[in-house]
């Protein structure tokens, strides 16, 4: 942990010495030209000026803007700036903004959204899936076009040496020029754990580039992963929390036995990502043909430029000969009046290449006896298990862009994708130590894109793909979304709805999986879904009502089986096994989710309901009603100081929610023998959160409810941490 922050430091506040705060901020978002695929940089309207009192009194230009892209195409996704306070005291949260996930508890644990709706379907980063809080992909990195050199620093903390938690995360970006720039991003967290041996450390490095000119467009970015998870299984009873008068004495957090110890989870992974595109197009004036008429010389004066003598007098006598000349004066005036032009893609040719390596790792030098009810090969006490995959994937297009001609108001892209998989799982221990089997797997797809991104009233994508040749043969996604945006009695309603239908071969190690307690090759059918969802959206009211249905056929899930075991002849517990289920029947989920905002002068209320049901709870466990409220004031002190005072609360209803397995790192639907159900229990924060021009801060009270007796858990054996204070913090600089 140690060199790991040293190294932040290093890096990071080193160059920002000497910097002063600036006195005048304003962001102001440069101009996205959705045509020529570059960042506009304004004239002088476009900047706010600040000073820096280190050097002369020179002004530097502040403002940034921040995107995100398409991993298939490249695409710029324009997106708001970290920069605002709003609910900054949860990003921090494990559990999410709005505490929508299932979590182990401590800092950085996996993590299971209980809004179905919002969950990823099968992924190739299968290891990593589950830290969702950390891991980022390259379709959700934010890269920045800003006018001078920006860097951010953050700082998060909560309890203290013994069971604590420290975030430190930098960000630097600069430009190189008007179109391209460079930036780097480190984060490292480090999570002690408020229980025993649950301790977590996770460190990101990533570095971008990007360059947005008329012809040639690319996106770089390289990422690299660290990832350790200390693995407890879960208290060893659970009265500790909800009974806690059944005992004779009362337990700190760290007293309260867990199952298991010294058994760990570790990923590394690096991602190295390239998209380019070359574009085809004409260049068009940026001068209306009213207003170049308007700049049309007269005949006298164009004449006036001739210095051919003889040819003056023979056009005074021959009209026609006039003209052509005229006509030649006129072309070579225009030509030395050099309007303005915008460059107009007509045509792209895009290539993606996105090279993964992952590295996963299950260790254990003190396995329970009993604990696993199958064991494979090798010392129970000297678990190394190791897991080993690369993926190679290569995307050509072809892309018709959008209003390429008046006929054509839609995009149109086509493209086909190659993707090479290869896998290492163990096999046995050798002599000379684990041996592993080796899986390859091809794929290859094609597909296309419809798309109008244009306007500001409707907008639309269709985007379809089937794998040709390979191992997921037959495979197929269609994926549509539109939006309809208008007024309506002064205020602005949006209209949108989301579509799909996907035929999807389980991924990797749903089919395969070998592990010293852990094994199975399953031949599973493929999972077909469908979807529709409908969102209505109203600005004036803070309204959001979102509304949605799913059918999936073949449903595949990871389960867990428990097995008595006896002592005595007795029952003295379960040993635990991990399978692969696939339900084959059809099961439906209907999903409603209801966000209202309310503001009264300085009071503020938000709330969000989500109502789910799911056909069948037994394969696809869903609680029914998950709910954030929070309910804060907010005003300015001497006209500087922004200032948030406030508490909110997250609670979701009862159910068998998923178990955790360790040994493969993953939530799984619990053993219908022996169900243990969560919910029903809310968990209440108090903040104060403020933003002072550059700076941000705030400090809160994390389940400031915790001595109350209750189903505290976010996942089965997995209690919520008690009470704790946290704060954080975050500044910017520019120079």
């Amino acid at each position: 942990m140690k060199q790991y922050i040293l190294a932040l430091l290093v890096l990071f506040l080193i160059p920002a010495i000497g910097r002063a705060q600036i006195d005048n901020f304003s962001l102001q978002n440069q101009e996205y030209n959705q045509e020529s695929g570059r960042m506009d940089q304004g004239g002088s309207n476009h900047f706010s000026w600040g000073r820096d009192t280190t050097k002369s009194d020179k002004p530097i230009p502040i403002g940034l803007n921040m995107w995100r892209i398409d991993e298939r195409f490249g695409d710029v996704i324009p997106t708001e700036a970290d920069t605002v306070m709003y609910r900054f005291q949860n990003f921090n949260n494990t559990d999410g903004m709005s505490g929508s996930y299932n979590v182990l508890g401590n800092l950085g644990s996996p993590r299971l959204n209980r809004l179905f709706m919002d969950r990823s379907v099968f992924s190739e980063t299968f290891f990593m899936e589950p830290y969702s809080y950390f891991y980022t992909h390259v379709n959700e990195f934010m890269f920045t076009n800003t006018k001078s050199p920006f860097t951010n620093l953050s700082y998060h903390r909560a309890g203290n040496t013994q069971d604590g938690e420290d975030r430190v995360r930098a960000y630097f970006a600069t430009n190189i020029n008007k179109i391209s720039g460079i930036g780097f991003l480190l984060d490292y967290a480090y999570g002690r754990g408020f229980y025993n041996n649950q301790a977590t450390s996770l460190f990101n490095g990533s570095l971008y580039g990007y360059y947005l000119g008329d012809r040639y467009n690319m996106h770089a970015w390289i990422s690299s992963n660290h990832i350790k998870m200390g693995e407890n299984g879960g208290i060893d009873d659970d009265a500790y929390i909800t009974n806690p008068e059944s005992f004779s004495q009362s337990f700190r957090s760290k007293d309260i036995p867990t199952v298991l110890a010294q058994t760990w989870n570790r990923n590394d992974d690096q991602t190295y990502f390239l998209t380019h595109r070359y574009n085809l197009g004409f260049d068009k004036a940026l001068i209306s043909e009213d207003s170049i008429a308007k700049l049309t010389p007269a005949d006298s004066t164009l004449f006036k430029s001739l210095k051919d003598s003889v040819l003056r007098v023979r056009i005074a006598n021959d009209s026609l000969l006039r003209q052509q000349v005229r006509d030649s004066l006129y072309q070579q005036y225009m030509a030395d009046l050099a309007l303005p032009t915008r460059f107009v893609p007509v045509t792209s040719f895009i290539h993606t290449l996105k090279v993964r390596h992952g590295m996963h790792g299950y260790y254990s030098y003190e396995t329970p006896d009993f604990y696993y009810t199958n064991h494979y090969y090798g010392d129970q006490n000297q678990v190394k298990d190791l897991f080993d995959e690369l993926s190679v994937k290569n995307t050509l297009g072809i892309a018709l862009r959008e209003g390429f001609n008046k006929w054509a108001k839609a995009g149109l892209t086509a493209f086909a994708t190659h993707e090479l998989r290869t896998f290492k799982l163990p096999l046995s221990m050798g002599a000379n130590g684990l041996n592993r089997q080796s899986y390859t797997e091809n794929n290859v797809s094609v597909g296309g894109v419809l798309s109008k991104k244009e306007g500001k009233v409707l907008h639309y994508q269709a985007v379809g793909d089937v794998v040709l040749l390979g191992e997921d043969v037959g495979q197929f996604n269609i994926d549509g979304t539109a939006d309809l945006n208008f007024r309506l009695f002064k205020d602005t309603i949006t209209l949108s709805a989301h579509a799909y239908m996907k035929n999807l071969n389980p991924s990797f190690y749903y089919r395969h999986y070998q592990s010293q307690f852990t094994w199975w090759n399953n031949d599973l059918s493929y999972e077909f879904r469908t979807r529709l969802e409908g969102t209505l959206q109203s600005k004036k009211s803070g309204t959001t009502l979102r509304i949605g249905v799913e059918n999936i056929k073949n449903y595949t899930y990871f389960a867990m089986e428990k097995t008595p075991y006896t002592q005595n002849f007795e029952i003295a517990g379960y040993s635990h096994n991990t399978v692969v289920n696939q339900y084959t029947g059809n099961i439906q989920v209907f999903s409603a989710i209801l966000n209202q905002n309310f503001r009264f002068g300085i009071f503020n209320w938000e709330n969000e309901i989500a109502y789910q049901k799911s056909s069948n709870a037994t394969a696809l466990p869903l609680p029914d009603l998950t709910l954030y409220s929070n309910l804060y004031i907010k005003f300015k002190i001497a006209k500087v100081l922004n200032l948030e005072l406030g508490g909110d609360v997250r609670y979701f209803t009862k159910y068998n929610a998923p178990d955790y397995s360790p040994a493969i790192g993953q939530f799984v639907n619990q053993d219908r023998n022996s169900y243990v159900s969560i919910g029903n229990y809310p968990i209440c924060n108090v903040y104060a959160n403020l933003l002072l021009k550059h700076f941000r801060f705030y400090i809160m009270g994390s389940h400031i409810n915790s001595s109350m007796n209750g189903n505290a858990f976010w996942a089965p054996h997995y209690p919520i941490n008690p009470m704790v204070i946290r704060f954080g913090l975050s500044w910017n600089f520019y120079n």
